[in-house]
């Protein structure tokens, strides 16, 4: 339980009264620990989607330490694909495990798997055309074989998302441990509020042109850090 009080204030950039007021009516994952409230990195994270919690950019700093992985590291290893097949969930999911590089000790099966039981937990479209399918928990164990995908659907579809738009892109996650997981899903989560970011991923934009931007909006989150 790795979280304090102020851990979510910062994190979610509401008043501590807020907080408090969640927990009393059990609406926050939270643990009491001699007579003090903590909270888990990954029920947070979950919590976060399932309410559509806005990410604020103090989540970034929150997390941010010398050893992260950047996501364009994340994105240059997983790259971007376009998806031509897939009338539901499950063909599009299927459609990306298929065209997606996986490390040599996890197959296909066990990510497509990983991620339809996510789905089934509740889906991770967070609204403006996006989804970010994910296991649910670490299934690799090097954080070297960790990555981002970014999936063009070339048929928009329903995702579930409680905007109703359906689903345009897809950013699928496999990462190595729930500090990792977090890191890249707040950034992508932050990035899908940024209108500029949107308009390149609904052009489907190329490669080069999102790695650009990406790296563009981590040196200012890292420039934001300093100054902190």
């Amino acid at each position: 339980m790795d979280l304090k009080i102020k851990d979510i204030v910062t994190l979610l950039n509401v008043p501590e009264k807020i907080v408090y007021s969640w927990i009393r009516k059990n609406e926050i994952p939270f643990y009491k620990i001699n007579h003090q409230y903590r909270f888990s990195r990954a029920e947070i994270t979950e919590w976060i989607l399932k309410t559509r919690q806005e990410f604020s950019s103090s989540l970034i700093n929150l997390i941010n330490n010398e050893n992260q992985t950047t996501l364009s590291i994340l994105l240059g290893r997983g790259g971007i694909i376009n998806l031509d097949t897939g009338n539901s969930v499950p063909d599009i999911l299927q459609s990306a495990v298929e065209k997606i590089k996986l490390p040599e000790n996890l197959t296909k099966d066990e990510l497509l798997g990983a991620l339809l039981n996510r789905e089934e937990l509740m889906p991770t479209a967070i609204g403006n055309g996006i989804a970010i399918p994910h296991p649910r928990n670490p299934i690799i164990t090097d954080g070297k074989n960790s990555s981002v995908s970014i999936c063009y659907l070339s048929n928009p579809i329903e995702f579930g998302a409680l905007d109703n738009q359906a689903v345009h892109t897809l950013f699928i996650l496999i990462t190595a441990n729930p500090r990792m997981h977090l890191e890249a899903l707040s950034k992508i989560s932050y990035l899908c509020q940024n209108n500029i970011f949107l308009e390149l991923l609904k052009r489907k934009t190329n490669k080069e042109e999102i790695l650009k931007n990406i790296i563009a909006m981590e040196s200012d989150w890292g420039n934001r850090g300093i100054k902190n």
